[in-house]
């Protein structure tokens, strides 16, 4: 298949909630990209999705269904299960009963059923991995299909890819957005920024240590994923001069977070990607980041941001300190330059080609 060739592609969504939710986390926002993109170069897409799903501009099947639990709140050990009337499950038989009208299925899910599942559909499927290692029962069946269907399970990043020992075998693909909804801010306030999920593995009450160790206001942006933890915050951090904001469309966020100095990532885990660091970065602002998982291989030290030692507040201050030395402009330019949807989609549409063309040379072999 050349890669002029218009494809017909199955987006099979995240099942942990409804699309524009905030629940999927960073999936979400690659997925809409990703599509978004899709779409433009003239390619047919359906993408199959939570019931409740919000994206009205993109050509959704929503499915019903108990929402699946995510895979970072459970244990390394943990057997692999599934609710009643699980949403995961009847997704898939969903997409197993239409899988004759595409070229390829492209897989959001981090969980167990879509690559055991894989070996018994006819059509090609695609598995983008949107998290580092969690789970035993999952590094085995993603193992055995980098072997079954080599080419076919794509990382973001290599550091991603180490934790499950395949950096040597899996394609990177990176990440995108739309440059056009991030504007570039050249004067900040005196404020910070942190955005993500809020859960014990994003950190967040390492970048509300900071804020109150500098006294700078610290923006608080995205989805409460863990209620006990963000009390347990507020009540550690009573002095800190921190505003949760609550989880915001794009626009909106994009607004508060070109006004600050910096966007702090406090990740106690390994980022596949993260989103919101390219994010940043298209709004002129520094990241700060612990030198782990995907912040660490997007950020140029010195130059659009700092990356300090994991888990190290101090080394967030010290950073902190050192922000006029960063010139915002550079940090557009590399939003530009590396992560436009253009560069997305030149990387996406050439693997969804070379799975096609392997299977068709394995196919005539």
């Amino acid at each position: 298949m050349t890669v002029s060739a218009k494809m017909k592609l199955l987006f099979v969504s995240t099942p942990v909630g409804p699309l524009g939710s905030g629940m999927g986390g960073g999936v979400e926002l690659s997925l809409y990209n990703i599509a978004q993109e899709m779409i433009r170069r003239g390619h047919q897409l359906q993408i199959v999705a939570p019931a409740g799903s919000s994206w009205n501009d993109l050509p959704l099947v929503q499915i019903p269904g108990n929402l699946q639990i995510i895979a970072q709140s459970q244990e390394r050990t943990a057997p692999i299960t599934m609710p009643e009337n699980s949403l995961l499950a009847n997704m898939w038989d969903y997409t197993r009963q239409v899988q004759g009208d595409y070229d390829l299925i492209v897989n959001f899910a981090y969980d167990w059923l879509p690559f055991y599942l894989t070996p018994f559909f006819g059509c090609a499927i695609a598995h983008l991995v949107s998290m580092g290692s969690l789970s035993n029962a999952l590094d085995q069946i993603i193992k055995q299909l980098v072997k079954q269907f080599p080419g076919t399970i794509g990382f973001h990043t290599q550091t991603q890819a180490a934790t499950f020992a395949l950096e040597q075998e899996c394609p990177y693909l990176s990440n995108g957005i739309d440059l056009s909804l991030y504007d570039f801010c050249s004067e900040p306030k005196q404020q910070l920024a942190w955005v993500g999920r809020i859960a014990p593995e994003k950190g967040l009450e390492d970048a509300v240590a900071a804020s109150q160790s500098t006294n700078i206001p610290l923006k608080v942006m995205g989805k409460i994923q863990d209620e006990l933890y963000w009390q347990k915050i507020c009540q550690d951090y009573p002095n800190a001069p921190l505003e949760y904001l609550g989880f915001l469309s794009t626009n909106q966020m994009q607004q508060v977070m070109g006004e600050c100095r910096a966007l702090l990532m406090t990740p106690h885990w390994v980022e596949a990607f993260g989103n919101v660091t390219i994010e940043s970065l298209a709004c002129g602002v520094p990241v700060i980041s612990y030198r782990r998982g995907g912040p660490a291989e997007i950020v140029q030290d010195g130059k659009t941001g700092f990356l300090v030692e994991p888990d190290s507040v101090p080394g967030l201050i010290d950073a902190i300190a050192r922000l006029d030395e960063i010139n915002r402009y550079t940090c557009r330019q590399q939003a530009e330059t590396e992560f436009s949807l253009q560069a997305l989609g030149d990387r996406f549409e050439n693997w969804f080609h070379k799975i096609l063309d392997l299977r068709c040379d394995f196919g005539n072999s």
